[in-house]
C-alpha cells in the first residue's frame, strides 16, 4: 500500500536462534543501522516544523538557478536531497499516526501530514520550479525517468493551469488530504464493543472463549478487529448474532465518513474538470498501465464474465447447506452476507476437512512469521538479524537485512503484528524510508498487522505472505533516487510482488521449511496440503464477484456523474446474487477508495494478472533461488525507476498473459 520510547519484553527472543539461515550472518556495523526515533507529541511537531522548513530552502535553492545553468547534480540531485530529508521525517510521522500508542502523538501526527500534503502541493505548482526541470537534460535513464515522472506531479497539482485553477486545485487536493486523514481516523479509532452472551457464541473455539473480553455479567465484549471479528463469523452458531456483528462492523466508520466520501467524490470530480478531463478516472488512470479507463471497465467486464455463474451456483450451494443444517426446505431459506463465511467453513471441514481455527496449531504466529523471513532468505539470498532497539511498543521487533553472500548490510525492518487500541486496523507495510544508492541511502519499512498471538488461519498466513512482499520490495530496492525506491511504483502494478509472493504461503517445497521455526508443532502432510489447496480454489466466484464490486463501485464513484455513495453502493450491491444487507455501510469504510486506491482498487487484480503469471518463471520449483535473485534484481530492486511494463516483459522475457488469472478467478488454478 505504497508509516514514549516503551521497553521491550524478550518476547521477540522466541525468533532467534532456531533457523540458521534465516537469522546467521555477519554483523553489522552499529553505523550502518539506522533505528526509528520514536516522537512524543511535542516532538512530531517540532520535527515536522524543521523538515518543513528546510525542505522550503532547498527548494527555493533550486528554484533560484539560472535557466541557462541547471544541470542534473543542482535539479535531480538536489531534488533527491530535499526528499530524502522531507520524507525522513513526514513518512516516520506517518507511521506514528497509524502505530503511537499516545493519542496525543496520533493527532500531531495527523496535523503534520496535512502541512506536509500543503507543502508538497505549494512545491508541484510553482512555475519556476517547473521551468527548471523542464530545462534541465538528463542523460542517466533513472535521472531522465524523475524528470518525467516530477513534470507529470507539476502538472497533476495544476502547474499549468490558469491562475484561478490553479489556486482551486491547491485548495481542493488539501483538503483531499484532510478529508482522508479525519476518515481513516474514525476507523481507526473506533472502540466499540458489542455485547454477547454466552449463548451467542455457542460454537467458537475455547481459545477465543478464552482471550475474549467479558464484563462483569459475564458476557462478551467484542471489538472490531480482526481476530475478534473473522472468527466469529465463520464459527458462531447464532445467525442472529453473526448478523449483529456483521452489520456493527459494516457501520463502524460512522455516519460521517459517509458525508465525508461524498465530498472526497465531488471534489475529485472537480479536479479533474479543471483539465478537461470527464471523469476523475480519466485524470488518474492516464499514469497507470492501465492507460484509460475504458481499458479498466473492459478488464472488469471480463472478470464478471468469468465468475458469474460460478457464485450464483457457489450462493445456492451454500443455501442448500443452510437449509439441511436448518431442516428447513429450500424454497423457505434465504442465505445472507454474515452467512457466507460460517456455511463455507461448514463446507470446508465437510469436503475438504479443513478448520481453519484448527490450522491456528499448525501456525503459531511467532514462527509463522520466521519461517516467512526463512523463505525470503532463501529465495532472495539475505539474512535476517534480530536485532534489540528502541521500538513505540514492547511488541515490536527489528531485524537488519543482510546480503547472504558478502554479509553486506542492506536495510532494515521493523514488525508490529498485534492489535491494540488506537492502532492501524488493517494490515500494511509502512515504507518509512525509502533507498537512495546515489545518496548511499539504506531503506527501511515496517509491517503492520492485527494477528492472533497464538496462531493463525491459513488466511491469515496469505496475509502474512503478501505484506511481507511488500516490505522486501521495499527493502530490497536499490534504485538510484529516493522518490523511485521500493514500491513507489504505479499503482496498478504495486500489488504484483507481494501478491506473487503469497504463493509461498501454500506449497509443499516452502511450507517443508516451517519445521525449521516450528519443531514442535503437528506437520502439515502432503494430503493436507492437497487438501488446503483444493479449499483454496473452493469459493473463487463469490470472492472475485465480490473484488469486482468493489473496484466497479470505485470506478462508479471516479465516473463522470458520481452518485451519492450510499445509494450508488445499495444499488450495486442489491443487483449481486446475495443483495444488499439492509442497515450496513460499507462506503463508510472502505479506506482504500477515500485514499490512494481512488480510482484504482482494479489494480488489486490487474496486478494479479501479472503476479500469477511471473510465477510461470519459476516453473516446477518454487524455491529455485536462481529465479529467485534474478526477481529481486529485475523487479525488486529496480523499484519505480524503470517502468513497471518493462521491468515485467524483461523478466518473463515476452509479453505478459492473463491466461493463469483467469484459471485463478474460476478455481482451476
Amino acid at each position: 500500500m505504497n508509516f514514549p520510547k516503551l521497553k521491550r519484553t524478550l518476547l521477540g527472543s522466541l525468533l532467534l536462534g532456531t533457523s540458521a539461515l534465516a537469522f546467521a550472518g555477519a554483523s553489522s556495523p552499529p553505523s550502518a543501522r539506522v533505528v526509528l526515533q520514536v516522537y512524543d507529541a511535542a516532538e512530531i511537531k517540532s520535527v515536522c516544523a524543521a523538515a518543513i522548513a528546510k525542505a522550503q530552502l532547498q527548494v527555493s535553492q533550486i528554484e533560484a538557478l539560472p535557466l541557462d545553468k541547471v544541470s542534473t547534480a543542482n535539479t535531480i540531485d538536489a531534488w533527491n536531497r530535499m526528499s530524502i530529508e522531507a520524507d525522513s521525517a513526514i513518512d516516520l510521522i506517518y507511521l506514528l499516526g497509524s502505530v503511537h500508542v499516545d493519542k496525543s502523538a496520533r493527532d500531531a501526527a495527523e496535523a503534520c501530514i496535512l502541512q506536509g500534503t500543503a507543502l508538497r502541493t505549494e512545491f508541484m505548482q510553482r512555475e519556476a520550479l517547473y521551468r527548471r526541470f523542464l530545462a534541465v537534460k538528463p542523460t542517466a535513464p533513472h535521472a531522465r525517468k524523475l524528470k518525467r515522472d516530477l513534470l507529470d506531479e507539476f502538472e497533476d497539482t495544476g502547474v499549468a493551469l490558469g491562475t484561478e485553477a490553479r489556486a482551486r486545485a491547491k485548495v481542493i487536493i488539501n483538503r483531499l488530504e484532510e478529508l482522508n486523514q479525519e476518515f481513516s481516523r474514525h476507523v481507526r479509532e473506533n472502540k466499540t464493543r458489542l455485547t454477547f452472551t454466552p449463548d451467542e457464541l455457542r460454537g467458537m473455539p475455547k481459545d477465543y472463549l478464552e482471550k475474549a473480553k467479558r464484563d462483569d455479567q459475564g458476557n462478551y465484549l467484542l471489538s472490531f478487529d480482526y481476530p475478534d471479528f473473522l472468527p466469529f463469523l465463520a464459527n458462531a452458531d447464532d445467525e442472529a448474532a453473526r448478523k449483529r456483528y456483521y452489520i456493527g462492523y459494516q457501520r463502524r466508520g460512522g455516519e460521517r465518513n459517509l458525508v465525508i466520501l461524498n465530498e472526497i467524490t465531488h471534489l475529485r470530480l472537480e479536479l479533474a474538470k479543471l483539465y478537461g478531463l470527464p471523469s476523475f478516472a480519466h485524470y488518474v488512470i492516464r499514469r497507470r498501465m492501465a492507460e484509460t479507463p475504458e481499458n479498466v471497465l473492459d478488464f472488469l467486464d471480463g472478470v464478471k464474465d468469468a465468475v458469474r455463474e460460478l457464485e450464483k451456483r457457489e450462493v445456492e450451494e451454500l443455501r442448500a447447506l443452510k437449509a439441511t443444517a436448518l431442516g428447513k426446505p429450500l424454497a423457505e431459506v434465504v442465505i445472507g452476507r454474515w452467512d457466507v463465511p460460517y456455511y463455507q467453513e461448514k463446507l470446508r471441514k465437510s469436503r475438504f476437512a479443513i478448520d481453519e481455527e484448527a490450522l491456528r496449531a499448525y501456525f503459531p504466529t511467532l514462527p509463522s512469521v520466521e519461517w516467512a523471513l526463512n523463505v525470503a532468505s532463501r529465495l532472495y539470498g539475505v539474512t535476517f538479524k534480530q536485532v534489540s532497539v528502541p521500538t513505540w511498543h514492547e511488541d515490536v521487533r527489528y531485524y537488519d537485512v543482510l546480503d547472504a553472500r558478502s554479509g553486506k548490510f542492506l536495510s532494515g525492518i521493523y514488525l508490529d503484528l498485534f492489535p491494540r487500541d488506537g492502532k492501524y486496523k488493517h494490515a500494511a507495510a509502512f515504507p518509512v524510508r525509502n533507498v537512495s544508492k546515489k545518496a548511499g541511502r539504506t531503506p527501511v519499512s515496517v509491517l503492520v498487522t492485527n494477528f492472533d498471538r497464538k496462531g493463525l488461519t491459513h488466511e491469515e498466513v496469505r496475509t502474512l505472505f503478501h505484506e511481507l512482499g511488500h516490505v522486501l520490495h521495499g527493502v530490497l530496492s536499490r534504485a538510484d533516487y529516493e522518490p523511485q525506491g521500493g514500491t513507489n511504483v504505479m499503482r496498478d502494478f504495486v500489488e504484483a510482488p507481494s501478491q506473487m509472493f503469497e504463493e509461498w504461503a501454500r506449497r509443499a517445497e516452502s511450507i517443508a521449511l516451517l519445521r525449521l521455526s516450528c519443531g514442535g508443532c503437528p506437520v502439515l502432510g502432503p494430503d493436507l496440503i492437497g487438501r488446503l489447496d483444493e479449499a483454496r480454489k473452493y469459493g473463487s466466484g463469490v470472492k472475485y464477484s465480490r473484488q469486482h464490486l468493489y473496484a466497479a463501485f470505485d470506478m462508479a464513484l471516479a465516473g463522470p456523474i458520481p452518485g451519492d455513495a450510499m445509494t450508488t453502493w445499495i444499488r450495486m450491491e442489491s443487483e449481486t446474487p446475495l443483495g444488499y444487507v439492509e442497515g450496513t455501510q460499507l462506503p463508510g469504510n472502505f479506506g482504500h477508495i477515500a485514499g490512494g486506491y481512488a480510482a484504482g482498487y482494479y489494480g488489486y487484480m490487474w496486478s494479479e494478472v501479472l503476479a500469477l503469471d511471473m510465477l510461470s518463471a519459476f516453473g516446477s520449483n518454487i524455491m529455485n533461488p536462481k529465479v529467485g535473485h534474478r526477481f529481486r534484481d529485475v523487479i525488486l530492486a529496480n523499484g519505480g525507476q524503470v517502468p513497471a511494463q518493462v521491468l515485467v516483459r524483461k523478466f518473463l522475457g515476452r509479453k505478459p498473459s492473463s491466461k493463469a488469472f483467469f484459471a485463478e478467478i474460476t478455481g482451476k488454478r
